[in-house]
């Protein structure tokens, strides 16, 4: 080979290593430059959510987010706070990644329809999908047309997104109509999720290559190596969010109850009034959130009523128990879960149930026995009391008599010696009428 022929040989390969080092710093600049966008759901699917799942699509389509990604933990929620976000995913802007993480979280209910609306449906190891099938008040099965009705349509919503999305509709069904729930590997198989990864870095390197359809239009995920960035509710959403919860709003109004009682039965305290008039307004801003159960929640007002009738009638404990029954009865169908399968806690019902009784029983005991009580203030407070004659008195003529501090002009049917110890009988004006004590 000659001299110049080498020459070439060797530029043409120190030039192919330059291209290659710039095609690889570019492939370096592109990844650094593409990011995706999470927000993490860890509680009920309710109108909070789906409003910050809105804001987080318009977002993270605004700024160019290469997709979003849901990290999911939900016992279920608000089928139509459900609805909503799946109505929201499927129109989305942008590729959409729900991920069941972390290892313990499940997509249950709600979550499930949620989960199956994303262009990247994923789980975590050790996480579960299902159990979407719908109940009444009691938790028990909707028996008649009107359950029918209901689950028919639930379980037709729910191949619809699975069919949207290419995945196993028969599945979904029967998580529907038979609560089915299976682990991340079953899911997998049974091509209800894409993808089991252990955590999103992972999760982002196995959903790049991968072709979504975004807007009626076929896109390429590359997502290995992009940034993430989180996005967080804004103050009104967390507020919001913990409204939904049926244990929270529970509680605020049996904190709310409680404090209006204590104010109503001791006038003047102002602090158990104000913080109660609150926690009551606070729950009832809740109804505009949760299914609440009209007949549920006046049986609830009904044996808050009846409790308190008991601290102040003699019925010999037929209101108290009346009152404890309906209370226990109202929370129980506090919260329609023909819409949700939220429910409020059995231990915090009971509880709330025996708490309630104790304080309203309690105070009224103590408002009655203060009631009954002779006066010890006052005109009213001398009847009764033992003084001493400084003046003698006699029938038809008056003394004066040193009673509870004072000295009081007294009248008495009884001849009274200085210094004879005399019982008031009566208070007339600024006169008194004693007679002889011991």
């Amino acid at each position: 080979m000659s001299l110049r022929a080498l020459a070439l040989a060797l530029l043409a390969i120190a030039v192919a290593i330059g291209l290659a080092g710039l095609s690889a710093r570019a492939g370096d600049q592109a990844a650094a430059a593409r990011w995706v966008e999470l927000i993490k759901i860890d509680g009920s699917i309710n109108p909070a959510v789906a409003n910050y799942i809105d804001d987080a699509l318009a977002t993270a389509s605004r700024e160019g987010a290469a997709a979003l990604v849901i990290e999911l933990d939900t016992p279920g929620g608000l089928l139509s706070s459900a609805q909503h976000i799946v109505k929201s995913l499927l129109g989305a802007p942008l590729p959409v990644i729900v991920y069941v993480a972390p290892s313990g979280a499940a997509a249950a209910s709600a979550g499930t329809f949620v989960t199956q609306a994303a262009n990247i449906a994923a789980m975590a190891p050790g996480t579960t999908i299902g159990a979407a099938h719908p109940v009444e008040g009691g938790g028990s099965d909707i028996h008649g047309a009107m359950g029918q009705k209901i689950e028919n349509f639930t379980a037709g919503f729910a191949r619809t997104i699975a069919q949207q999305r290419g995945r196993n509709q028969d599945w979904v069904e029967q998580a529907v109509r038979h609560s089915v729930a299976i682990g991340e590997r079953e899911a997998l198989q049974k091509h209800v999720i894409d993808i089991v990864a252990q955590d999103l870095p992972s999760l982002l390197s196995q959903a790049s290559g991968r072709k979504v359809t975004v807007g009626g239009r076929q896109v390429t995920l590359e997502l290995a190596g992009a940034t993430v960035r989180p996005a967080h509710m804004t103050v009104g959403q967390s507020l919001l969010n913990v409204l939904s919860d049926p244990n929270i709003v529970y509680l605020l109004m049996m904190a709310g109850v409680v404090g209006l009682y204590f104010e109503f039965a001791h006038p003047g305290v102002f602090l158990p009034g104000v913080a109660g008039a609150i926690c009551l307004l606070l729950a009832l801003a809740s109804f505009e959130v949760l299914p609440v159960n009209l007949s549920g929640f006046l049986l609830i007002l009904l044996g808050i009523a009846m409790l308190i009738a008991e601290a102040f009638t003699t019925s010999y404990g037929v209101l108290g128990l009346g009152g404890v029954i309906a209370f226990v009865v109202g929370s129980l169908l506090f919260i329609d879960t023909s819409r949700t399968n939220l429910v409020v806690s059995r231990n915090i019902i009971y509880g709330a149930a025996g708490g309630l009784a104790a304080v309203v029983l309690g105070v009224g005991y103590i408002v009655a026995r203060d009631r009954r009580s002779r006066p010890k203030t006052g005109a009213e407070g001398l009847v009764g009391e033992i003084g001493e004659v400084r003046e003698a008195i006699a029938p038809g003529a008056p003394g004066k008599v040193f009673v509870h501090g004072e000295i009081w002009r007294a009248v008495s049917g009884d001849a009274l010696p200085l210094g004879a110890r005399a019982r008031v009988l009566a208070v007339r004006g600024l006169e008194i009428e004693v007679q002889r004590s011991g």
